[in-house]
């Protein structure tokens, strides 16, 4: 690792709670890798100091971070400038700091469906069940929609918030966003009560978009093994969740034969395209991934 520097530039990812991220290990890789006089940090930053963090590190001249849970929503009315995907999704997941203000958009849709399309399936008959309706679920929509999925299910427990949120696509629909990016033509909203109408039909994409299972709360599952023990045939259980691996989520959907894959390649990928938003260079992707397995290991 090169040596800190009077000189050396700061990344970071912004969360709450954050100890868990394994950003900082396959960021600072890439750049050890590259020679670059940069380090990448994890910054604990709670709701209510998010727009006092934004200034201050505008202020130290931080050139980017990584946006995660809970601030992908929170964190846009601060932003002069967003892409419009990210605009027309509703969710950021990295900034970068312009002179006029900061900068974001949203790379956690190619993250997402960096390992589905590698695999060999006709998206045109599955039907996507999506656990949770936050800054996370909204990218998975996107990416759901990208793949061509059949329809697209939202699952959350407050009507109100899934109102929303289906309507917040509606209003996309309706041109009132950015006419050329992704949007759901068959999207719905339902109560978390209702997932067990749809999860035992076949060629079944259930994603978790929860945080529930993340460290330290490994025991958790945001469904029963009961509820898993209906999933239908050639269906695949998706955790954005990356630590620990696997999730009992994802143990559960194994268990029942479901496809398993966690978060860790949409980890990678995301991260591979911000880094080259930050410093305009490609990532060294084999790099990060190598680094994030060896951490994993020990």
């Amino acid at each position: 690792m090169p040596q800190i520097t009077g000189t050396t530039k700061l990344l970071g990812v912004i969360g709450n709670p954050i100890a868990h991220t394994f950003s900082p290990v396959m960021h600072n890789a890439a750049i050890a890798a590259l020679g670059l006089d940069y380090r990448y940090v994890a910054f604990d930053v709670t709701p209510a100091n998010l727009a006092t963090a934004l200034a201050g590190f505008a202020a130290i001249g931080v050139v980017g971070c990584s946006v995660t849970i809970p601030h992908k929503q929170a964190v846009m009315p601060l932003l002069k400038d967003i892409s419009p995907l990210a605009k027309a999704v509703g969710a950021v997941n990295t900034i970068w700091n312009a002179p006029e203000g900061w900068h974001g958009t949203n790379t956690d849709i190619p993250g997402f469906i960096a390992p589905l399309k590698a695999m060999t399936r006709d998206w045109g008959e599955t039907t996507a069940l999506i656990l949770g309706n936050g800054g996370a679920a909204r990218a998975v929509v996107a990416g759901c929609h990208q793949l061509g999925c059949r329809s697209i299910r939202v699952f959350g427990r407050d009507a109100a918030k899934l109102a929303a949120f289906g309507e917040s696509w509606q209003d996309i629909q309706l041109g009132r966003l950015a006419s050329d990016v992704p949007v759901p033509v068959e999207l719905y909203v339902h109560l978390w009560d209702e997932l067990g109408t749809f999860i035992d039909r076949e060629n079944l994409l259930l994603v978790n978009s929860t945080p529930i299972g993340m460290h330290p709360h490994t025991m958790d599952s945001p469904i029963s093994g009961e509820m898993m023990a209906k999933i239908g045939a050639n269906s695949i259980a998706y955790d954005l969740i990356y630590t620990p691996r696997p999730t009992k989520f994802l143990q559960l959907a194994q268990g029942h034969g479901a496809i398993a894959i966690d978060g860790l390649e949409m980890l990678i990928q995301q991260g591979a395209i911000a880094f080259e938003l930050w410093l305009q260079q490609a990532a060294p992707s084999d790099i990060m991934r190598q680094a994030l397995l060896e951490h994993l290991s020990k």
